[in-house]
């Protein structure tokens, strides 16, 4: 999951829904959690739900940007900020890997911050998929959001294995790439399909706006967030 700056606030708004465009320049038009690029849609999330909290329906910190999938599984339920990892506070990257369709908890957490990962993992639903041995926990049909990381996934392995072509690495090839991850979305599948590859990676995290920087070195390695507690 992209680690993100929203930015200084522009407000203010008059309705909740005004922080869209905003928060797509800066972010781009992304699920903050799932990582897709959402076209149309993309709804103004509150971290702490306004049904629960009027007082921050209209404050920019309480933003983000969700798809209806993420937004549905997280609902209106009071959420207690300290007991999840945010993409706006912590290096959420550093907590959830891909295999495929399926996204993953980092096996290495420590006990600290294991639970706060797997608190925001179930949140929003990020590991629902049809495979899953909890009944409770599988998508639905309407549900595509593990079908679109297979897609994504597939996709970045075949820009690999072009990139590993005899003859075709070359700095027009590796910008192209990094303009169709930005394209598709899917951040976290393409940091780890490049995992190996510093200069890419470092064109990856340029490639999707709102990346923050200080999460990553000069290789595009993740480090812990200033501030966050991962």
């Amino acid at each position: 999951m992209r680690p993100v700056t929203r930015g200084p606030d522009p407000g203010p708004f008059a309705r909740y829904r005004d922080a869209a465009e905003p928060l797509i320049a800066r972010l781009g038009s992304y699920c903050s959690y799932c990582e897709r690029y959402i076209e149309t849609h993309l709804a103004v999330e509150h971290v702490q739900p306004k049904d629960t909290n009027p007082a921050l329906a209209l404050v920019w910190g309480n933003f983000l940007l969700a798809c209806v999938n993420c937004n549905s599984c997280k609902g209106d339920a009071p959420v207690v900020v300290a007991d999840y990892l945010w993409p706006d506070t912590d290096n959420t990257v550093r907590a959830f890997s891909y295999r495929q369709g399926l996204v993953e908890l980092v096996n290495t957490l420590g006990p600290a911050i294991h639970p706060l990962a797997e608190a925001l993992y179930r949140l929003v639903g990020l590991d629902r998929d049809p495979g899953n041995p909890d009944v409770t926990r599988r998508s639905s049909d309407a549900d595509r959001r593990w079908r679109t990381r297979q897609e994504i996934w597939d996709l970045a392995q075949i820009s690999l294995g072009n990139l590993q072509q005899p003859g075709a690495d070359t700095p027009q090839m590796r910008a192209q790439i990094a303009l169709t991850a930005a394209a598709r979305g899917g951040f976290g599948i393409w940091l780890t399909v490049f995992g190996h590859d510093q200069d890419m990676l470092v064109r990856l995290i340029a490639a999707f706006p709102g990346s923050t920087p200080e999460c990553f070195d000069q290789g595009g390695m993740a480090l812990p967030r200033p501030g966050g507690r991962l």
